[in-house]
């Protein structure tokens, strides 16, 4: 007997914790501000996915994928990143635009489609993102870098990829050059958590603590 498909609500609520962070356990009130929801329904949806064996939630410590709630996870994130890449690159869809896509379309992607794409595409390890790809068991190279927000003044960096996924913010740093692969010098940082001065190809940009922790560079 086939398993009941899990409702679209539920793989976006696996695939943001592993946004978030695949192993370390994730706040309640920082999974509804990702998902645009009030902590009540994130707590409420969380309680229940506790009692599907899919996510381990320990009061005052967070939330955190079991083994199978991160074989989900990385099976929903290989869907959206494989449609990120058909998007971006055949379809030239903007890339601020990409995520919201490719979000639609991963609930209604069966498998065999799936590891069609990935054929298509010739198995890509990053999406336009620069976000790691999971292969089809699930493994994948994480990235070997930290939030912009941790650099020290003076150095250059290289942005290596961006976490965020919304809209807005991802066209935000879209407007200011803040992509994958772009080298980023840190000339200021203001106090008390203040935003960081950086210069981007030659054009200096301000950038708040908050929108620099979306950024992973190296």
């Amino acid at each position: 007997m086939n398993e009941k498909p899990l409702s679209e609500s539920t793989e976006m609520y696996l695939k943001a914790l592993a946004e978030l962070s695949a192993r370390e356990p994730v706040a309640v009130a920082r999974l509804a501000e990702r998902l645009g929801v009030t902590p009540v329904s994130a707590n409420e949806m969380v309680h229940r996915l506790d009692e599907q064996g899919l996510v381990s939630h320990k009061p005052y410590k967070g939330v955190a994928l079991t083994k199978k709630g991160r074989e989900i996870a990385s099976d929903v994130l290989r869907r959206q990143r494989l449609w990120e890449c058909f998007l971006f690159d055949h379809l030239n869809i903007e890339w601020a635009q990409i995520y919201e896509f490719a979000c639609s379309l991963e609930h209604a992607t069966a498998p065999e489609v799936t590891e069609a794409l990935a054929v298509f595409l010739n198995h890509p390890k990053t999406c336009p993102r620069g976000n790691p790809i999971p292969e089809q068991d699930g493994s994948f190279e994480p990235l070997n870098g930290a939030p912009l927000s941790e650099a020290e003044v003076g150095s250059v960096v290289t942005a290596l990829a961006v976490n965020a996924t919304a809209t807005d913010v991802l066209k935000y740093l879209q407007e200011r050059n803040i992509l994958p692969g772009r080298e980023i010098e840190i000339v200021e940082a203001a106090p008390m958590r203040g935003p960081l001065t950086l210069r981007v190809e030659g054009k200096e940009v301000v950038l708040g603590l908050s929108l620099a922790e979306f950024v992973i560079v190296k």
